[in-house]
Parts: structure tokens; sequence; C-alpha cells
């Protein structure tokens, strides 16, 4: 009899708890059915709020922001800084901003000189002068680093706080292309970056930071700052590694400790401070290739940016004063075409056939045996602006 009545219990246990599993299965499918009937309720409601949006989008096209570049004058820069705006402006086409850092007596020849450029061009961009400006305790510290007001780019970031993004470039820069080109390196940015800078050099027996330097540097041979795309949102936001402090520093507590300490270490001013920075920092830094930033270094020796002589030059940049000497004609016929060129000739005629030959009397040098990689990005550029600018087909 005891063993029945174990049985019979074990039975009944059985049967109930199949029950209360069958229940569970039901009560699930039920919320299963209205978690599914919502989301699809959601999900309508969604589609339906995208379809009207992108109806708005297209009945209310949004302007585009302007492309944000940033530069420093100081001394005997002040045709140097125009030439390079007017390369910016006229092989553009989106709308530009300046940023303008100069020396008072400087405001006065910059406002003159670009309200007096024809409307057409005046339309294509806008411009803000500023003073120049360090922060007042070490203000005479930082003046006499390197350059005359060169360090001003290192508080860009500090000052253009309503700015999130900026192109800086040095007074002896002349764009070949569109300045919104390197402009959309932006958005190859990954979530650490907050810049980008092109190598200090190509070829590690000519480079000068891994044979002299005496400080940090980043990479294998530094990188240089005459061209930077800085996203100045997150440098105010971010905290340096650094080897100050065991703590990260912000933008604006790393400088002045940084300078104190290698101060005496430095040959290139500023530019030693972003490589060392970037050394602790590698992570927070995109490297761009040679053609965005091309120097006599890559030519006078001989020529070693591949990019260059694959694509051509899409940025020059004139450092060592090739602009203003005879040493590297290439350079300065780049320079003295742009800056001749009137603005209401036509490009191909005005500027490119007269730089063409003039490049041909500098053959005698290393950069003129390439001369051709000087205009070959700037042959494709004219090209794609007549091209846009032609009346359509009838």
């Amino acid at each position: 009899m005891r063993r029945y009545l174990r049985v019979l219990f074990v039975c009944t246990l059985i049967v109930f708890c199949s029950l209360l599993y069958i229940f569970n299965q039901l009560v699930s499918s039920l919320e299963s059915a209205n978690n599914h009937q919502a989301r699809a309720q959601r999900t309508r409601a969604a589609d339906t709020g995208l379809r009207k949006r992108a109806h708005d989008d297209r009945s209310e096209p949004q302007r585009l922001q302007p492309v944000q570049l940033a530069v420093v004058a100081c001394g005997s820069r002040l045709q140097e800084t125009l030439t390079m705006i007017k390369s910016a402006v006229i092989f553009s086409r989106s709308e530009l901003h300046f940023h303008i850092f100069a020396e008072e007596d400087l405001h006065a020849g910059f406002r003159d000189t670009l309200q007096s450029w024809p409307q057409r061009v005046r339309s294509r961009f806008s411009y803000s002068i500023y003073p120049i400006s360090f922060p007042s305790e070490n203000a005479r510290e930082w003046r006499k680093l390197f350059k005359p007001c060169a360090s001003q780019r290192l508080f860009l970031p500090l000052i253009l706080k309503q700015v999130d993004s900026v192109l800086y470039v040095d007074t002896d820069i002349l764009f070949l292309r569109p300045v919104e080109d390197i402009w959309s390196f932006l958005s190859s940015f990954n979530r650490s970056h907050v810049a980008a800078l092109a190598p200090e050099h190509e070829e590690p027996r000519m480079g000068w930071y891994n044979r002299f330097a005496r400080h940090p540097y980043y990479g294998k041979t530094g990188v240089n700052s005459g061209v930077m795309l800085i996203n100045m949102t997150r440098i105010r936001h971010t905290h340096f590694k650094n080897d100050l402090s065991a703590m990260d520093l912000s933008w604006s507590d790393l400088l002045m400790p940084l300078l104190n300490k290698y101060k005496l270490n430095i040959t290139w001013g500023d530019q030693d401070l972003l490589n060392i920075i970037f050394h602790y920092n590698p992570e927070s830094l995109l490297v761009f290739p040679c053609h965005w930033n091309y120097r006599p270094d890559h030519c006078i020796y001989g020529s070693n940016c591949a990019a260059a002589e694959q694509h051509g030059i899409y940025i020059l940049h004139g450092n060592r004063g090739v602009y203003h000497d005879d040493k590297q004609p290439a350079f300065s016929a780049v320079y003295n075409a742009i800056q001749q060129y009137a603005f209401e000739d036509d490009l191909l005629h005005g500027l490119l056939d007269p730089l063409e030959e003039k490049l041909k009397s500098s053959e005698h040098t290393y950069c003129g045996r390439v001369r051709h990689i000087f205009t070959k990005r700037l042959r494709e550029t004219i090209r794609d602006l007549q091209e846009q600018s032609a009346p359509p087909e009838v």
C-alpha cells in the first residue's frame, strides 16, 4: 500500500509540473504576440517619421557649413598669406571661412586686399581677423618660441571655442586641389583621432628627428605641422598621456609644463611640442600622405614622395623661403603663377599654361626634374572646375 501511495504522489507531481509548464508557455506566447505588435507599431511610426524627414530634407535642403581654415601671419608674411588664400578660393567649390591671426599692423592690408577682390570671388568666402594673443602670464615666452607668432596655432582650440574643426596651414602653403578634399579626412577620423598631419620625412636616412632630436617625437621620422587638420572639440575634451605627471592632462594644462621641460632641447618650437604630445598619444593622430604637404625636402636630394609621383602634388609647402629666392625655381614658379593670376582670366590659359612654360627653366634642379608632379593634379583640378562651370548640353 505504501508503495502505491509513493507512485501516486510522483504521478501527481509530474502532472502538476506539466500543467504549470503548459500555462507558462501560454503566457509567454501571449506576451510575445503583444511585444511583436508593439514593435511593429513603433517600426511603422519610425518609418513614417523617416519618410517625413526625408521629404522635409528634399523640400528644404540644408546649407552646408563653410570649411574652416586658420592661418597665423606676422612680419613680412602678408603677401604670402594672401596668395595662400587666393589658391584656396580659386580651386575650391565649397564655401570657405578664414580665421586670420595677424599682428595689428597687418589687419588693414588683409581687409583692403580681400575686399578689393571681385564680388563673384568674395561671395565664395568669408573671414575673421584676430590679434595675436597668448596666455598673459607666459606671453613673452610663447611669442619668442621658434619664429614670431608661430606658436599661436597651439592655442587655436582655446581661442576658437565655438569652432568644432579647423584646417590650420602655414602662410607658405598653396592649394593645388579643392580645400574640401583634405577637409574630408575628418570623416576618416576614428573615435580617438584629434588631428591629422603628414610625416616630416619619407626617407629615414634624410630624417631630422630620428638623427638629431633631443626629445621624443612621433613615429619613425616625426610629423610636420605646416598642414594640420584639427578636431578642436575633441582636443578640448581629451586628456593626454605625458611624461610630466602620472595623470593625463588637458590641452590647456599640458602646454606650458611641456615647454618648461623641453625648451632647451627643442629646435623647431611648437612643432617639436606637437611631436612630443603625439609621441605619447599616437592613437590620437591620423597621418596623411606626403603629397598633402609637399616640401622641398621631398625633392631637393632626389624625389622621395611616392604619392606625389603617382598622383601629383595636392598641397605645396614652400618652407625654407623657396618662394622668394632662386634656389628651387619649381616652387617659386608655382607661387608666382598663382600670385600673378588675374581672377578674370581663364585658369587654363591664365595660370596653367604660363606655369608649365616657366617650369621648363627649373630642369637643372632635382625638383625641376620631376616638374610634371607640380602640375599633374593642378591640371585635373582646373579641368574639373571647367567641366562644372560649363553650360549643360542641349
